[in-house]
């Protein structure tokens, strides 16, 4: 059956899960959801071109197009597998607990400079998809970057037995997803799943020399080459400052590359320096190195400066855990501005940690000196709030506050998890 789906992949190199999206000689995997069975849109989906439908609900079979199957994501899994092995270009996972979508961003944006990279679609790096970005790797592709996700034990093991990369990095392990690894120790034991895989393939691992908890673990793997700031690193790179976009550079040989990038907070000195490392790995010259990180600019309120009308915005609301909150919070203290507040969404997936962590935020916001502080969420419910602090349980009510307060000449942090909806803030600001 695999045979067959390959064979029809190789055909047009195109699969997709949405109905909506059917190119002609496309495979249609047939997912269903909470509010949809996509069993259901088969006969459309062939009546719109694709060659083959795998579904798992027998009673939409129209013809022998049709290929029924146990699990629809099991399936797809395995075509992306079989697919991978007959890859023989090299291929770079990369996890962590944050920054992995700011270093696939930059590790692609360095190797381009040289060679055809295909990397992952935004943050597609969970179990559908990894799969999805395997299967659209172009056929003229010579480095695949795959970004891979995990909130519980065994994933990233999972993931990589999908992608098989050659070679790899964990950005750092933090706090986050707490309620399903259970502890920070089962956050390093999944990260580091990449490190096992890696090793048992000989493969090469690129690590943080700076990171106190993977590198004594990297340095047992015969494979693995360091970078960051300390004296040892293979590639060496010094931090200079934030205020607001952040400036390093780094060394190769006898040489120094002065690199401003667009990027905000110290915090993005390792994503930085990890990028330059692969890039020199692969050969591409320091020079194109330095260029590819400066023209890189974040998006999907990752670390993005937006000034408006009124204010200057330090958009960080994508993602949130303590980790990051703290990193966020040190990047924004050393930005310069008279008038400074935040808008703070509360953490996710946090589990019976969640008051603790919400309340050590509380207190590190509490000495930041913020003119004004909006919490929003519920997870703040109990904590004392200091005078120029807000609290509310949703962003609907963030707004109506941010309606009567109007702030102008602000510089503003908003930072929290995506379920917050935090950019829908920005046009009150």
């Amino acid at each position: 059956m695999i045979d067959k789906l390959y064979n029809a992949y190789l055909a047009s190199r195109h699969v997709t899960t949405d109905s909506r999206a059917i190119t002609p000689g496309c495979i249609f995997f047939a997912f269903r959801g909470a509010n949809f069975d996509g069993n259901a849109f088969a006969p459309q989906a062939l009546e719109q071109g694709a060659a083959l439908c795998v579904i798992s609900d027998p009673q939409y079979k129209v013809d022998d197009r049709c290929i029924v199957v146990p699990d629809v994501l099991a399936t797809l899994q395995e075509l992306a597998r079989e697919h991978r092995r007959h890859l023989t270009i090299p291929v770079i996972g990369i996890t962590g607990t944050n920054g992995k979508t700011t270093t696939k961003e930059l590790v692609h944006a360095v190797l381009a400079r040289r060679y055809k990279t295909s990397a992952t679609a935004g943050n597609f790096n969970n179990h559908l998809g990894v799969p999805l970005t395997i299967l659209a790797i172009p056929a003229d592709t010579q480095i695949a970057i795959v970004e891979m996700g995990a909130n519980h034990p065994g994933e990233i093991a999972g993931l990589c037995n999908i992608a098989d990369p050659d070679c790899g990095l964990i950005t750092n392990v933090g706090r986050a997803h707490l309620e399903g690894f259970g502890s920070f120790d089962g956050v390093i034991r999944t990260k580091t799943e990449l490190y096992r895989h890696l090793a048992a393939k000989n493969g090469l691992v690129f690590v943080n020399a700076d990171n106190e908890h993977l590198m004594p673990i990297a340095k047992n793997i015969d494979h693995h080459l360091t970078y960051g700031s300390s004296a040892e690193a293979d590639t060496r790179g010094t931090y200079v400052g934030s205020d607001p976009y952040m400036h390093f550079y780094f060394e190769v040989g006898d040489n120094v590359y002065n690199t401003h990038s667009h990027l905000l907070g110290a915090y993005n000195f390792d994503n930085a320096m990890a990028a330059v490392a692969v890039g020199l790995h692969f050969g591409v010259e320091p020079w194109d190195i330095k260029e590819a990180i400066e023209a890189y600019t974040p998006a999907n309120q990752r670390s993005q400066w937006k000034e408006t009308a009124n204010n200057n915005l330090y958009l960080d609301c994508y993602n949130a855990n303590p980790s990051s909150m703290a990193a966020a919070l040190r990047a924004f203290s050393d930005i310069k501005a008279p008038h400074k507040a935040a808008i703070i969404g509360a953490m996710r997936e946090l589990g019976i940690t969640s008051l603790e962590e919400h309340q050590r935020l509380v207190d590190t916001l509490d000495k930041s000196h913020l003119d004004y502080c909006l919490l929003i969420g519920p997870e703040f419910d109990g904590i004392s709030l200091t005078n120029n602090t807000k609290h509310v349980n949703t962003t609907e009510e963030a707004i109506t506050l941010l309606k009567e307060w109007g702030p102008k000449g602000y510089t503003i942090l908003i930072k929290g998890s995506n379920s917050n909806r935090l950019w829908t803030l920005e046009e009150f600001l």
